[in-house]
């Protein structure tokens, strides 16, 4: 049985890793999200100043440029980050599964009320 809680908290430990990770990823594609915004109206304004829109002239600003290329960047990287998101999403359903798993497993062992008495169990 001791074996089995140890699994069991270890299964808890990694399900709040992979909820950790969910939410870090969440946060990068919100703040790159924000940040191709900020670009966009950065670039438009560049635009507004120097009256050039057209990228092919001779003329276009650098910093406009500039910025196109790093919104670009940034829009990739939300696609990463999604893909990204996705696994570490299968991850912690994955992890939630076992968990429950181990959890029925000691329930048959023991009964069902020390597990639901389990001070773990709260946190999830």
């Amino acid at each position: 049985m001791k074996s089995r809680d140890a699994q069991i908290r270890m299964k808890r430990f990694q399900i709040e890793e992979r909820r950790r990770q969910v939410g870090q990823i969440e946060t990068m594609i919100e703040e790159f999200g924000r940040m191709v915004g900020d670009l966009d109206h950065e670039i438009a304004a560049e635009h507004r100043r120097t009256g050039i829109d057209d990228e092919k002239h001779f003329a276009y600003s650098t910093f406009a440029r500039a910025a196109q290329q790093r919104r670009t960047n940034l829009q990739t990287s939300i696609a990463d980050l999604g893909s990204q998101l996705e696994t570490a999403k299968a991850a912690l359903d994955l992890a939630l599964a076992e968990l429950q798993r181990e959890e029925e497993k000691l329930e048959r062992e023991t009964g069902p009320e020390l597990v639901r008495q389990a001070p773990d169990r709260a946190a999830i």
